[in-house]
């Protein structure tokens, strides 16, 4: 079987699925439940200094898509509203019961030096495995100076950070908004102030819709609605190129990353991985499926390691990351064309409508052959677009041309504007 061990800047857990700090994580009745459930961590929802702070209702708003629901969530939550010595002591008695699962406690206080020194000081007492610095939250919090308020100014991190590893020996994880221009600035300012490790993305500033009767964001809070985070499902594939962007960056080299965002499925988990990250945080598919989703992700991941032969998840942790390139180091001379299984097709057209008003006109309708759908080969440039709108898996598949070009980047392309002038 394959080892799913998790050890990340020493903090060790029995698998790489933690919980992300989120409504799930905040009190030791879900923590328990979750770790009974098989999961290998958790990040304790963001504590603050007392008195508590007040939360609104509703507090969530939605979007569905193509009969999913949840495809993307929204939130207007704030840090936790419970007292923090109510959750120190919480956080103390389940690390005991609980010595093997990873335990990191999320934090956000006012940038001020002592604030910090205060907080992880009591933190520390609870032997908790590790701290997160809140720099990320993009609503609420951020409006008082806290949250993506920090994580938007690289100097602030650094501060923090510093901070940070000054007044505790528990290993120190930023969490990194993204709502930010370049995600390297801030994970640069991260390793510059000491930090043991980073964790992105937060949630990313949204309106997920209006309400048109009343004419007010949603979520709805008495007929006004603000800016929230948005999470889940449709926030992947930026998350996943932040986590990219860290690992394949020289100046953030050994930098351990743990990604967060819009994991579903031990696949999804799998691809943060394989783009350098350690443990993968989730919580929107926690909060939509239950805890027992971890038992499918544990599952799963450990039978492709072991269809795969990887004994460990360090075998193959980052091995995407020297193939995630610049546009210009791809190869100019690699040719693809579509191809039509005919015994697939079941002749919706998508396939013809989407090439014939969108793209290449390289799909034809030949009415001679029962109205079949045939690639045009010389017309084709191999974009993909048939594949991805066609209903029927594997009908439409890209076959490679072998055309006998040596590789060639765009800087050695003889259709670059700079090489053209210098053969003029």
């Amino acid at each position: 079987m394959a080892d799913l061990r998790s050890n990340f800047v020493g903090i060790k857990s029995p698998n790489p699925f933690w919980l992300a700090s989120a409504p799930p994580t905040d009190k030791a009745y879900n923590v328990v439940r979750a770790y009974e459930a098989g999961w290998g961590g958790v990040v304790w929802k963001t504590l603050g200094e007392d008195p508590p702070i007040a939360n609104v209702s509703s507090r969530y708003g939605a979007v569905s898509y193509n009969n999913q629901q949840i495809a993307g969530l929204s939130n207007i939550e704030l840090i936790t509203d419970r007292p923090l010595q109510v959750n120190l002591d919480e956080i103390k008695q389940v690390k005991r019961d609980w010595p093997d699962r990873a335990l990191v406690v999320s934090l956000m206080v006012p940038c001020e030096e002592d604030n910090w020194a205060r907080i992880l000081k009591r933190v520390e007492e609870t032997e908790a495995d590790g701290v997160e610095l809140n720099f990320g939250c993009p609503h609420g919090m951020s409006e008082r100076g806290m949250g993506a308020a920090v994580g938007q100014v690289p100097e602030y991190i650094e501060m923090v950070a510093r901070w940070a590893k000054k007044h505790t020996r528990m290993p120190v994880v930023v969490k990194l908004t993204p709502n930010v221009t370049n995600i390297l600035t801030p994970a640069r300012a991260a390793k510059a102030g000491g930090a043991d490790a980073v964790s992105l993305i937060n949630t990313i500033n949204s309106i997920t819709q209006v309400d048109l009767d009343i004419m007010a964001p949603e979520p709805v809070v008495n007929g006004k609605g603000a800016h929230g985070g948005y999470c889940g499902p449709a926030v992947k594939p930026i998350a996943l190129c932040m986590v990219g962007d860290i690992s394949r960056d020289a100046e953030c080299a050994g930098l351990p990353i743990s990604g967060i965002g819009g994991v579903e499925t031990w696949r999804d988990a799998a691809e943060f991985i394989a783009l350098g990250s350690g443990p993968v945080q989730i919580c929107t598919a926690a909060m939509h499926h239950g805890f027992r989703i971890v038992e499918d992700m544990i599952d799963g991941l450990s039978n492709w390691m072991d269809q795969k032969e990887y004994a460990t998840i360090n075998a193959w942790r980052g091995a995407a990351v020297p193939n995630y390139v610049n546009w210009g180091d791809l190869d100019m001379n690699y040719e693809i064309v579509a191809r039509i299984d005919q015994d697939l097709c079941i002749k919706c057209g998508l396939c013809h409508i989407a090439c014939e008003d969108t793209s290449h006109q390289a799909i034809s309708r030949a009415q001679e052959n029962g109205g079949q759908y045939e690639v045009i080969d010389e017309e084709c440039v191999g974009c993909n677009l048939c594949m991805h709108v066609c209903p029927v898996v594997d009908c439409i598949t890209m076959e490679q041309v072998q055309n006998g070009k040596p590789y060639t980047v765009w800087a050695d392309d003889p259709r670059n504007p700079d090489n053209m002038k210098a053969a003029e």
